[in-house]
């Protein structure tokens, strides 16, 4: 009887603990949450449960599995204990990261909500974003460094790896040299500004939206749902288009070939309408012009403006659809067309070769 209430307390006594102090530690955040409510920082702790109540018991049984009355247990009990530590490491790294994120992204919830320029927001964003990776990267790294160093036959490898961490370092440098080129183009991009979630950009002809940023890689999404993914470091070292750089408006162009006997002024006037009645044009500027001829066709160009990339190609679309179908209405003969014609054959000779005579060409030379 006394074994299995020793069992009972041991094993019983930590879950209790962990639970009645996962719950009150969740009731009081969701109480300031409710208090607070023009900070998120609370209501964000709250995701902080799990890795608590698992930190909380490891620590407990870490404690008090000693206690358990089993000769068998005892005999393992340094394998044992080993592996509540292990557990009771990741679980703190697992809590740290948890609670570092939540007040970064807090933190950045109150920034945004106090801000009005997006751009300034994107450039922040990114700028979170690839510190949270890197908190993440440097806190899996010594928790694993930890791990290691519970293990002592593993202290004295730590021990010869760091005489020679020189020539190791000589080596992975080279080793991983496009690696840590990425690593230092993700830096780069992050805090120098050059491009930020949520700006478009064109690449290697393909129209996107900045997607993710990450120490490494960035993803590029098309306006077709497809995602293309490119080192960082080519950001630092080809040229490309950011449309979002400096603000998003645009301005934007549609070209029409149309007969030389268009009439131009009623095209302007047109357009002006359609300009008018579209939700995405901002006011800002239009125009039409004549900007090239050719032999059977001259070239229009429309002009109109829009506050970003997206409303622009609605524009865009919305104009050379509108035109188009207004001319072939109203105005067909200012399409363009092919002209054709009868083949003219070419006049008779009027006089009749003098070489021929009799209705004979004469021989030259012998034979």
């Amino acid at each position: 009887m006394e074994t299995v209430l020793r069992t009972l307390t041991v094993v019983g006594g930590p879950v209790v603990v962990a639970l009645t102090v996962g719950w009150a530690t969740d009731d009081l955040l969701r109480r300031a949450d409710a208090r607070h409510s023009e900070t998120p920082l609370w209501g964000l702790l709250r995701r902080c449960r799990t890795p608590l109540l698992i930190v909380l018991l490891t620590a407990l049984f870490r404690a008090f599995y000693r206690l358990l009355p089993f000769v068998r247990l005892r005999e393992h009990d340094e394998a044992l204990g080993q592996v509540l530590t292990l557990g009771l490491i990741g679980a703190g790294a697992w809590l740290v990261v948890r609670i570092t994120a939540a007040t970064v992204e807090a933190s950045y919830a109150k920034y945004a909500a106090a801000q009005r320029d997006a751009a300034r927001l994107r450039r922040v964003r990114t700028q979170v974003t690839l510190i949270m990776r890197i908190v993440t990267a440097v806190v899996g790294v010594v928790a694993v460094a930890a791990m290691l160093l519970t293990f002592p036959d593993l202290r004295a490898v730590g021990t010869s790896m760091l005489a020679s961490a020189g020539v190791i370092g000589i080596v992975a440098g080279i080793a991983a040299q496009s690696t840590l080129g990425n690593l230092f183009a993700g830096f780069q991009i992050a805090f120098g500004d050059m491009v930020r979630i949520g700006d478009t950009v064109v690449v290697n002809g393909e129209w996107g939206v900045i997607d993710e940023v990450t120490l490494t890689f960035l993803t590029v999404r098309t306006w077709d749902e497809r995602r293309i993914t490119m080192p960082v470091s080519y950001f630092t070292s080809q040229p490309f288009e950011n449309w979002s750089r400096g603000g998003a408006q645009m301005t934007g162009t549609v070209f029409f070939h149309l007969d030389h006997r268009a009439p131009v002024p009623e095209i302007r006037e047109r357009l002006r309408e359609i300009l008018r009645e579209c939700p995405a044009w901002d006011g800002r500027d239009w125009g039409l012009a004549v900007t090239d001829t050719t032999p059977s066709t001259m070239e229009v160009r429309a002009l109109m403006t829009a506050k970003d990339a997206n409303d622009i190609w609605s524009v865009r679309v919305t104009v050379r659809e509108q035109i188009i179908r207004w001319l072939t209405e109203q105005h067909p003969y200012a399409l363009p067309r092919i002209n054709t014609a009868t083949a003219v054959p070419p006049p008779r000779t009027a006089r009749p070769n003098s070489l021929i005579k009799d209705g004979r060409v004469p021989r030259t030379g012998r034979g």
